[in-house]
């Protein structure tokens, strides 16, 4: 999906979206942010601190945090992974960027290793998301002979070994330890933390492991400053964001807008409203693992600590829109399916949980459940969250939850003889 032309335009401005043309990138103003990096690589971890970036693939955690912590590791082999494995229903915005910009994405990885002083760089990328992968490729192929890579490489103390790999293209594969699990050639199976990546992650060193948009963004504030950054945002927020924007609206598609901007802005003036005849009833808030905020929460700021405030999360940004005569219930049964399918089976709380779940709410929604069913639901929504080493039981359990909290009368009203 293209993204419509909005204000300011950072990460998906027309000039950047060059494909796999190395040339054509550093012809322009690629190139520039990892040139200054590597006049002054010692100042990166503050920048990014001054900057107030965060990681943009669903977590909000202060960048600099995982650089810092990384960079203060003794361990001369440290590790930068570009986390594109993105497979959540209704979250479409990092295969955009690998596939349409997939330089700007690479200098972004390169400065955090200058950052941290890595010698390997790994873009992870999801072999299903279209066209994705071989972009990447072709990119990384271009940048081996440059002499950039080459100065990079003597920075850090090198040589530095810059690949693309595919990930397993399984939703548990972008869980950060799951990531170091596949990087190292095993099943991409979570694993308990502490140790964090940053001190010991792939093949037991120091890892960084940052989302694609996240990467996308650095070389942009080392070339025009953390304030900059910062005064793109709106009402105290950081910086733009991406946001997927899908269902029930006239214009979906992926807008990149102001860190800050009102979710009313996104669906009324950017989505161009509800499709002909539609109401507005609720909307999915960053993915399907997120809670579900109604008509009287759309005036919400998207940013991390208003969303928050409203009990949801930004998440990956991803916002889907359900009208009037859409049945809740079956949308979240739709995505309990999805994480049921997706849990990687190591914990058994999560997968027959996950199960479980998924079961009791086809029951619900094909009008064969009873009262007892529904009682079921609300004990596993209280017995689950904590019991698997990552959050998918977690996200799985939190929409089931506020969607009973919103609209419990469409669970109620479709038990047997409701």
């Amino acid at each position: 999906m293209a993204p419509e032309m909005t204000t300011n335009l950072v990460l998906t401005a027309p000039e950047h979206r060059v494909g796999a043309d190395l040339d054509a990138w550093l012809s322009g103003s690629g190139g520039l942010g990892l040139r200054l990096a590597l006049e002054t690589p010692s100042g990166l971890i503050s920048l990014m601190e001054a900057a107030g970036l965060r990681g943009l693939g669903g977590a909000g955690f202060p960048t600099f945090r995982k650089w810092a912590a990384a960079a203060a590791e003794p361990d001369p082999e440290k590790v930068v992974v570009c986390n594109g494995n993105e497979d959540e229903p209704g979250t479409f915005k990092d295969v955009f960027l690998l596939r349409e910009t997939p330089h700007q994405v690479i200098e972004g990885a390169l400065i955090a290793g200058l950052a941290i002083r890595a010698r390997r760089v790994v873009l992870y990328v999801n072999p299903h998301a279209r066209g994705a992968f071989d972009a990447v490729a072709k990119a990384v192929a271009q940048w081996q002979e440059h002499p950039l890579l080459a100065a990079v490489g003597a920075a850090v103390g090198g040589p530095l070994r810059l690949e693309a790999m595919r990930s397993p293209g399984l939703y548990i594969g972008g869980e950060e330890t799951a990531v170091v699990s596949a990087v190292e050639g095993g099943f991409p199976f979570p694993r308990r933390k502490p140790p964090f990546p940053a001190a010991s992650g792939v093949g037991g060193h120091p890892t960084v492991i940052n989302n694609v948009e996240t990467l996308a963004t650095v070389s942009h504030i080392v070339r025009h400053g953390a304030a900059w950054y910062r005064g793109l945002g709106r009402n105290g927020a950081a910086g733009t964001k991406l946001f997927s924007l899908s269902g029930d609206v006239q214009r979906p598609g992926l807008y990149e807008l102001p860190m800050g901007t009102p979710l009313s802005e996104l669906i009324f003036v950017h989505g161009g409203g509800m499709l002909l005849g539609k109401e507005f009833k609720a909307v999915f808030t960053g993915g399907p693992s997120n809670t579900l905020l109604t008509r009287d929460e759309l005036d919400v700021p998207m940013d991390f600590e208003s969303v928050r405030a409203r009990g949801s999360r930004l998440g990956t940004g991803a916002m889907i829109v359900v009208s009037e005569g859409t049945s809740i219930v079956r949308k979240v049964a739709e995505y309990v399916n999805f994480f049921a399918a997706g849990s990687c089976g190591q914990c058994p709380p999560c997968k027959t949980g996950s199960y479980q779940l998924a079961h009791l709410l086809q029951r619900i929604d094909t009008g064969l459940a009873t009262r007892a069913d529904l009682d079921a639901v609300e004990h596993l929504c209280d017995l689950l969250p904590g019991s698997g080493r990552c959050g998918l039981i977690d996200g799985a359990v939190t929409v089931v939850a506020s969607s009973l909290q919103r609209f419990r009368s469409e669970y109620e009203g479709q038990l047997a003889g409701g």
